[in-house]
């Protein structure tokens, strides 16, 4: 599980790095969605790993609230994006 949930952690950074380093706004904007869904895939890792008894739910709660703020990030990023091209 840790494992799992370093590497959503890790991908979304990436996918972001990765995205900004395009050419093209499209494939900055794709990197970015894909950024989103690793994102997800963290915040459902961390929720599996609180109820299997892992983390403890308030370092859970506190991940989870970072993990919105993130997602907001993204979205504005997003969307900011698409109004330039």
């Amino acid at each position: 599980m840790s494992s799992q949930i370093r590497r959503a952690s890790t991908s979304i950074a990436a996918n972001i790095a990765e995205g900004h380093g395009r050419e093209n706004t499209g494939s900055f904007i794709q990197f970015l969605r894909v950024a989103q869904g690793s994102l997800k895939e963290l915040e459902t890792h961390l929720m599996i790993a609180e109820r299997v008894g892992l983390v403890p739910e308030n370092a859970v709660k506190a991940l989870l609230r970072d993990a919105d703020e993130i997602g907001r990030m993204l979205r504005s990023m997003v969307r900011s994006l698409q109004k330039r091209s």
